[in-house]
């Protein structure tokens, strides 16, 4: 032990240097994991999800696969639904459209009567879809529906995330 008492003027000193500094660090902590954090994360399952759709089993005629897959945000897992339209087209490539209007978000289904030969109809405001996702002029949808990537694995419909179009000219 020193044979020098510590002055008042000393011990502010020490003190408020160690809590500034102790301040300092735990602002400066979420910035460190800001930075570091995309290096530490884990790498995705990837991209396709699969079905349980046959591709054997597919026609020419649309039909609704539906999907689950395991989602975790955070710290909460949830079991996520999805649906697809599937069918062959005349080039026997796979076609899979996203179910959703791009009017208003609707869920459009395939009704193939007498009133909407080969189309997909929105119920919300009458939206017509041709058979390849092409919105049909005069009708509500502002674009055509996304389509989902697709890829077979052991004969067996992997769909990845929805995007543009690529069957729409």
């Amino acid at each position: 032990m020193s044979k020098q008492p510590v002055t008042r003027r000393q011990f502010l000193t020490y003190t408020l240097t160690g809590v500034g500094g102790f301040m300092g660090a735990a602002a400066l902590m979420p910035m460190v994991r800001f930075a570091v954090d995309p290096v530490l994360k884990g790498k995705p399952k990837g991209e396709f999800r699969p079905t349980t759709e046959k591709v054997a089993d597919l026609s020419e005629v649309p039909k609704r696969v539906d999907f689950s897959y395991e989602q975790v945000d955070a710290w909460y897992t949830s079991q996520v639904t999805e649906t697809a339209w599937v069918y062959l087209n005349k080039n026997k490539e796979i076609v899979a459209l996203s179910p959703i209007c791009k009017h208003l978000g609707c869920v459009v289904n395939w009704e193939n009567n007498g009133e909407f030969p080969d189309q997909f109809y929105c119920p919300c405001h009458a939206g017509l879809y041709t058979k390849d996702g092409n919105n049909v002029p005069g009708t509500p949808p502002r674009g055509p529906l996304d389509a989902y990537k697709t890829k077979v694995v052991d004969g067996i419909l992997y769909l990845g995330k929805p995007g543009p179009n690529p069957f729409v000219k």
